[in-house]
């Protein structure tokens, strides 16, 4: 915990001292206008700025485990993501939606495996209820077969919110899938076209 006490502590002195990040930080103050919605793992092995480069105020976060988007139910009770993805849509009107997954990813890679999560009683649910019963069967230690295949399930969960459909209408916001690589740094994008995951 020190090295992150340390590290605001540093933030703030350079903000104090720097005309040029005190004009930045201060921007801030007047709202936000981020340039995409990012949807991913909660994983701390993702980063979003770093695999992105954004700064603060350009991306709008949606973190859960397994970056997963809830089934749109027209009678869904009250939830952060639905939250979120609305906000996005109808008050930030961002213009583009990312869904990330990553290699590795421990919820994909036990709900692919039906790995026994009685020890853990609320991840065990959460994974029963957000993620498909049909992702294939992956022994390999990235689960790329699984992520992939679950981003794309993601990104069509996403054309089922009206929020969503209104923007996508419109021609105002587009819908990417993400797999990212945590071992190698690199970056693929499904492509419709082809149902290929492709390097950026």
């Amino acid at each position: 915990m020190e090295t992150f006490i340390q590290h605001a502590r540093g933030l703030m002195a350079r903000i104090a001292e720097g005309r040029d990040e005190q004009e930045t930080y201060g921007r801030l103050a007047a709202g936000q206008s981020p340039l995409a919605l990012f949807i991913t793992c909660s994983d701390s092995r993702v980063v979003p700025s770093l695999i992105t480069g954004a700064r603060p105020g350009e991306l709008f976060e949606l973190r859960t485990a397994g970056n997963a988007v809830p089934v749109y139910q027209d009678d869904m009770a009250a939830c952060a993501e639905a939250a979120t993805i609305e906000y996005a849509m109808r008050v930030l009107r961002v213009a583009d939606i990312v869904v990330c997954g990553h290699s590795h990813c421990g919820a994909v890679g036990a709900k692919a495996r039906g790995e026994d999560l009685t020890g853990a009683p609320a991840v065990r649910d959460w994974l029963a209820q957000a993620l498909s019963d049909e992702l294939p069967s992956d022994e390999e230690p990235t689960v790329a077969a699984a992520v992939q295949q679950h981003v794309r399930q993601q990104v069509n969960r996403l054309r089922d919110y009206p929020c969503v459909q209104e923007r996508l209408a419109a021609g105002e916001v587009n819908l990417h899938g993400w797999f990212y690589e945590v071992h190698t740094g690199m970056v693929a994008a499904h492509h419709p076209a082809s149902d290929l995951f492709l390097p950026l």
